[in-house]
């Protein structure tokens, strides 16, 4: 089964309303702010793959970055809205992606030709849509195929109770999700990487 790439996920999540704006402030048609955003997008997502393999202060906080969007929604399985919103109103993710955008800035800009300070103002447009599809993918991935269990089918997800406890998530994930390695990624420190390569999914582009 095919699935978007991660530049696909920010476009949609953007919307053409946003994208028209960028579009303004890039002085081109949407084709050019598609082009504009996939490439930026797959810089930050590179950036962020890159510092989180680096065993530095800048990885430990990608990956804790990375496992507060994980544990986002799967604590709040009940009202995975109000997970969301949380995660939309920044947590370190945003900070995260505050510090990544000025180098990236700087790269797309050499790359495109487009001034740095213009790709950072399309950056800062980014943010928010960022960290939506983060949260999503992360719910998706990590969460997904538990959480719908949960909702729907008390027994798959534990037995007990419509809502499981925060301890048997990723335990009800790892059994409901279809790939073992996609379920059990959020219980194993170990495997944060194959989970940050699954929510950036096509971010090497």
């Amino acid at each position: 089964m095919s699935e978007p790439s991660f530049q696909d996920d920010v476009l949609n999540e953007l919307g053409d309303d946003r994208l028209t704006e960028i579009a303004g402030l890039l002085g081109t048609d949407t084709n050019g702010a598609r082009d504009t955003v996939a490439t930026t997008v797959g810089a930050m997502t590179g950036d962020l793959q890159q510092k989180a393999d680096a065993d530095d202060d800048d990885g430990n906080e990608v990956r804790q970055a990375f496992a507060e969007v994980t544990q986002a929604p799967l604590e709040g399985v009940a009202t995975l809205g109000g997970g969301l919103g949380g995660m939309l109103s920044g947590g370190m993710m945003a900070g995260v992606l505050a510090k990544v955008s000025k180098p990236v800035a700087n790269a797309v800009s050499k790359k495109t030709g487009i001034p740095a300070p213009t790709v950072a103002r399309v950056i800062e447009l980014l943010i928010p849509v960022l960290l939506a599809v983060f949260a999503k993918r992360a719910a998706g991935k990590a969460g997904g195929a538990g959480a719908g269990a949960g909702a729907g089918s008390p027994t798959a997800a534990g037995g007990e109770s419509p809502i499981p406890s925060p301890g048997a998530v990723p335990g009800a994930a790892a059994g409901a999700a279809p790939a073992g390695p996609a379920g059990a990624a959020p219980a194993g420190g170990g495997s944060l990487g194959d989970l940050l390569g699954q929510i950036l999914g096509g971010g090497k582009k």
